[in-house]
């Protein structure tokens, strides 16, 4: 089976205009510009198949919604290969536009002023879709996302959740084979991103759409994704399987105590090293292959009233990639 996006070598680099600081640099940027090269992506290579979902993570600046604008064909590249499904996206051809949608969390398509019904309908004759289709994928969009009362509502009067709702069924009107989500929770609230990550979920499963996400909240990657593509600077620094990673990089989890009564801190820094502590709770981390021998000691030794063993923060594990990378 061939796959459904193909990167090979891609970069894409930009020329920004260096300013020195002073006036006097100042008047003479005016009639000598100078600039400098800044590699957004630098020879990054992945391919995915048809039903995908994946993480495309990375810190702000590290190339994600510069990979996905060359993907969707808002930016050409500077080199490199690329196809999606089995077309040059900057070409734009419309054959080819029918078959993705873009969703970016901090931009909208959205009419403002009118109802969101009115931008629904007006995606349905653009991608040239027929009333009965219509009917029928805006009805179940609107009920999985529950938004049935306020789909005619002025847009500019909508919650930020709703809106990004609408966002979404917008752009997936006409069903599109590849999907493009670029931080879509972003700024809502923790309700919010769970309904919004199930549905995205079940749409996955259920219409096999391929799909990459961006988000810079980690559960998002842990509730939704199998594969994982970890970029930094431009290059990437980790592309495979979301447990895999954990394996590699978390050798400790996390064993969180309560305790009775309080507990002093020199007593508990002899057992190992501490990531968190109060008196009546202390986070310990601990290697995986003593996890069983430590929490039993603790029992034992400790006024324990809860005990809590929990992977380390997945953050902290692409902290790790990162640094790994630059070492």
């Amino acid at each position: 089976m061939q796959p459904v996006i193909k990167v090979k070598n891609l970069t894409k680099h930009f020329k920004v205009h260096k300013r020195r600081s002073g006036l006097k640099e100042s008047v003479k940027s005016v009639f000598h510009r100078k600039y400098e090269t800044v590699k957004a992506v630098d020879g990054i290579s992945f391919n995915i198949d048809q039903g995908e979902l994946i993480g495309f993570i990375g810190p702000n600046g590290a190339g994600k919604t510069t990979t996905l604008k060359i993907l969707s064909g808002l930016l050409y590249p500077t080199s490199g290969e690329v196809k999606v499904l089995d077309y040059f996206p900057f070409d734009k051809k419309h054959e080819f536009l029918k078959q993705i949608s873009l969703v970016m969390g901090q931009k909208n398509q959205l009419i403002w002023d009118l109802p969101a019904e009115e931008t629904f309908k007006l995606n349905q004759k653009v991608y040239e879709i027929s009333d009965k289709d219509y009917n029928e994928i805006v009805n179940e969009l609107v009920e999985l996302l529950d938004v049935k009362g306020v789909i005619n509502k002025q847009v500019r009067k909508l919650s930020l959740g709703q809106r990004m709702k609408c966002e979404i069924i917008a752009s997936l009107i006409h069903q599109p084979k590849v999907l493009f989500l670029d931080e879509p929770t972003i700024g809502l609230d923790v309700v919010v991103q769970k309904k919004l990550r199930e549905f995205i979920k079940g749409y996955n499963k259920k219409y096999k759409t391929t799909i990459i996400l961006t988000s810079h909240y980690m559960e998002d990657v842990k509730e939704l994704c199998e594969r994982v593509i970890i970029i930094d600077e431009g290059k990437i620094g980790y592309d495979g399987k979301l447990d895999a990673l954990v394996k590699k990089y978390a050798d400790t989890k996390n064993i969180t105590l309560v305790f009775l009564k309080p507990v002093d801190k020199k007593r508990l820094e002899k057992y190992g090293e501490i990531v968190e502590y109060d008196q009546y709770k202390v986070t310990f981390k601990v290697p995986r292959t003593k996890v069983r021998e430590f929490a039993s000691k603790m029992l034992k030794d400790l006024p324990v009233d809860d005990v809590d063993i929990s992977e380390i923060p997945i953050q902290e594990i692409i902290r790790q990639v990162f640094e790994n990378g630059r070492a």
